[in-house]
């Protein structure tokens, strides 16, 4: 028998409201449990690939008889880059060399002077631009210089952790010049002692993000702000 009288107790919704919560439950848990598999996946691709990222740039070797270009484009950042353009330029390796990313207070004199450069090369054959103030701008003042005088080859003169994003940044632009990379290296890291010299870690880690940030403006239209690594040899150049 059914009791409906004043003192009776109804048990069906409370059956229901019990019910209700461990249906909400395992849900809870399935997103909470799908989101940190997510994460897990993003950080493990993440840590893998600057893994990469690093090998791939600390095996980078510098050219020991480059082929011949219409042009070399050195992008400033240290002395030991400009020394490599320089020299290219006096080999013949190219007609015509771009410096880009001076600092606008820098002199012609001031910067053959400081490199050691050639007076007479630096007069006939030498090109200063002062407007970049990052990689972005390396390759949009590059892009001008490349099209103004018709290049169909360019030798492209950076460090070797900077070269992947540089080629990619210079890659968007210059459509119609064949680049050939030319890494300086200033350190010898392919045994993957990277790992152990915290200064080499830093730069090769603060490189990696910034290369999947230039990645990402391929997708999203983003710019970074100017900054980046110090690492310049000359105070009066910068990248």
């Amino acid at each position: 028998m059914v009791m409906k009288g004043p003192d009776s107790i109804e048990s069906a919704p409370v059956v229901t409201g019990i019910a209700a919560f461990d249906g909400r439950k395992p849900r809870r848990w399935s997103i909470l449990r799908l989101v940190a598999a997510v994460l897990s996946i993003a950080i493990a691709a993440f840590v893998g690939g600057f893994g990469w990222f690093a090998s791939h740039v600390s095996h980078l070797r510098t050219p020991a008889d480059p082929a011949k270009a219409d042009a070399i484009i050195v992008l400033t950042g240290g002395q030991s880059r400009l020394d490599a353009a320089l020299g290219l330029l006096a080999s013949g390796k190219g007609e015509r060399l771009l410096i880009s990313g001076v600092h606008p207070s820098a002199t012609r004199r001031q910067i053959q002077v400081a490199t050691g450069g050639d007076k007479r090369l630096f007069s006939c054959c030498v090109d200063i631009d002062r407007a970049a103030l990052d990689t972005i701008g390396n390759a949009e003042e590059s892009a001008k210089w490349v099209e103004n005088h018709a290049y169909g080859s360019v030798i492209l003169v950076t460090n070797n952790y900077h070269m992947p994003r540089s080629l990619l940044e210079m890659g968007r632009l210059l459509h119609g010049a064949r680049l050939e990379p030319y890494p300086v290296v200033n350190a010898d890291l392919g045994d993957g002692s990277w790992l152990t010299k915290p200064e080499a870690l830093r730069v090769m880690f603060t490189e990696y993000n910034k290369y999947l940030l230039a990645l990402a403006r391929g997708v999203v239209p983003v710019k970074p702000t100017p900054g980046g690594i110090a690492l310049a040899e000359i105070p009066i150049l910068r990248r």
